[in-house]
């Protein structure tokens, strides 16, 4: 009996042996024009609907200010600091529903979720020509930013899902780039309702209302047939296919996505040290950011320029949007640097408020001078993109990076309420205490940025530690950081929990990248 049993315990660890390397063997290869092929598709599919669902969102909240410019404050009957309210609510309620989703992101299949949150926010956007009062706008816009509060979230987690570290910049850039897009739309469809005609069945600005609220409608049904959540539930991929891509995001050490709400995840969210800096520095990047999004047209209108030569003169400053978004973000995938792009970036934002606040108390306005200070303010829409990417790359685990997404988008919420608040209609033309705010937001950033970089460094050497200790080499080479792709570890020590749903703590094998 004895005998029987030894021998079915070898029978059985022979098995098992075998097994493990089968599963060893069934790890793939991939070949460079593999994985231009995957690419290919992946953006085809994935990148194309995100950029267009995106520049939809985005055009439903650019839009409020040039609402303004056509007459939504005198046709509500606004007063004092409540424009400013009515711009900020939408921040206020997507930073009361981001905990909810949050989860949502991680346990609703992307595909039912995105397609919901479209129809929802595009229908909101819609009614807000029936707006009437102070109250009536105030509550609609809330229920507005309620439904738009998961998208960027959402968005980031899919693309760190279905993209190298080395490609997340540009890809975050293209489809977080068409905020530039939506600003020259914005002012196109501006400058067109500017010059109908007064004493129609509308005003001019719930005429815009309805136009981009119904084009939203029109794109929920591409997110339902061409978006997929996971590699593998793609339905543009056949089966090897999908095997090929996971091997192409195993170097990311992230995991492939899963739908398991994981609470010690986000435990570790609270006691990790860059979610408080990745938080702050969104804080301060769209409090930068908000003013001109909610004040732009207001303020070139305020330089002396007529209402329609005002919104044409925002076309530029949005296409500087879309050529600094993807310009630092090529500079960032290029280099595989994120911090020093950052940094950079403040400079302009600098010199941009610091021309207009001279220009505003050398009592002898110049126009040239002071619409050049404000398009260098356009910098700043650089930055979102480039830190959405560093989020993603130096996070692992599926709840712990929708969460910290959620936290990052708490933080430009915030950002989103602060910034239009140090505009009050009583510092009009100029708004020199808001400019002051500005100069010390961009100040303020640079040192978050630095202190954000020296955090990563520590953490890269508690990770060498942590491998060193499991018997692992201490330095590893990031493949998925190069630029041309390449086959992660195939030594059979390294590699093998890098598809599974590990936070970057837990993962001795996760490199932070600066």
């Amino acid at each position: 009996m004895s005998d029987k049993h030894n021998e079915m315990v070898d029978t059985v660890m022979h098995m098992d042996t075998k097994q493990d390397t089968v599963l060893e063997q069934e790890r793939v290869h991939v070949t460079e024009e593999q994985n231009r092929a995957i690419l290919r598709k992946t953006d085809k599919h994935i990148l194309v609907t995100l950029m267009i669902v995106y520049f939809m969102q985005a055009l439903d909240k650019t839009n409020l200010g040039i609402m303004n410019l056509l007459g939504l404050s005198k046709d509500l009957g606004l007063k004092g600091t409540q424009y400013s309210l009515v711009s900020s609510v939408i921040p206020f309620a997507q930073m009361a529903w981001q905990p909810f989703s949050s989860y949502l992101v991680v346990r609703v299949d992307t595909r039912v979720l995105m397609t919901a949150l479209i129809v929802l926010w595009g229908t909101m956007e819609t009614i807000l020509c029936a707006a009437n009062s102070y109250a009536s706008i105030m509550a609609i816009r809330f229920f507005l930013g309620l439904f738009e509060a998961g998208c960027l979230p959402l968005f980031s987690v899919l693309t760190a899902q279905w993209y190298r570290r080395s490609e997340q910049p540009l890809r975050v850039a293209l489809w977080y780039g068409t905020n530039g897009l939506s600003s020259i739309m914005a002012a196109v469809f501006g400058y067109g309702f500017a010059h109908l005609s007064d004493g129609g069945p509308l005003f001019k600005w719930q005429g815009l209302a309805i136009l981009c609220g119904g084009l939203t409608l029109i794109s929920a049904p591409l997110a339902w047939f061409w978006i997929d959540s996971t590699v593998d539930k793609a339905r543009f991929l056949t089966v090897q296919e999908k095997e090929l891509a996971k091997e192409r995001l195993r170097a990311n050490q992230t995991g492939v996505g899963n739908n398991e709400y994981k609470w010690n995840q986000l435990w570790e969210v609270a006691y990790d040290p860059k979610s408080y800096l990745f938080v702050g520095i969104a804080i301060l990047i769209n409090a930068g950011a908000a003013i001109s999004s909610a004040f732009g047209p207001t303020l070139i209108n305020n330089m002396g320029f007529d209402k329609y030569i005002s919104n044409l003169l925002n076309i530029p400053f949005g296409a500087l949007q879309l050529v600094i978004i993807v310009g630092a973000s090529w500079v960032a995938q290029r280099f595989s640097n994120k911090a020093i792009p950052l940094a950079i970036l403040q400079i302009p934002c600098l010199v941009g408020s610091i021309l207009l606040y001279t220009q505003g108390t050398s009592g002898n306005f110049h126009q040239g001078i002071g619409l050049f200070g404000y398009y260098l303010l356009s910098s700043v829409f650089g930055c979102n993109p480039l830190l959405i990417a560093w989020v993603m790359a130096n996070t692992g685990g599926q709840t712990k990076k929708s969460a910290l997404l959620g936290l990052y988008q708490c933080g430009a919420a915030a950002g989103n309420i602060l910034g239009p608040m140090l505009f009050n209609a009583k510092d009009a033309p100029y708004y020199i205490p808001g400019l002051r705010g500005c100069m010390g937001i961009f100040a303020a950033q640079l040192v978050c940025v630095g202190a954000t970089f020296s955090i990563l460094v520590l953490l890269n050497r508690q990770r060498r530690k942590q491998r060193i200790a499991a018997g692992k080499p201490e330095f590893i080479r990031d493949t998925s950081m190069e630029n041309k792709f390449e086959n992660y570890a195939n030594d059979g020590v390294l590699g093998k929990n890098a598809l599974d749903d590990l936070t970057d703590f837990k993962n001795d094998e996760f490199v932070y990248v600066y």
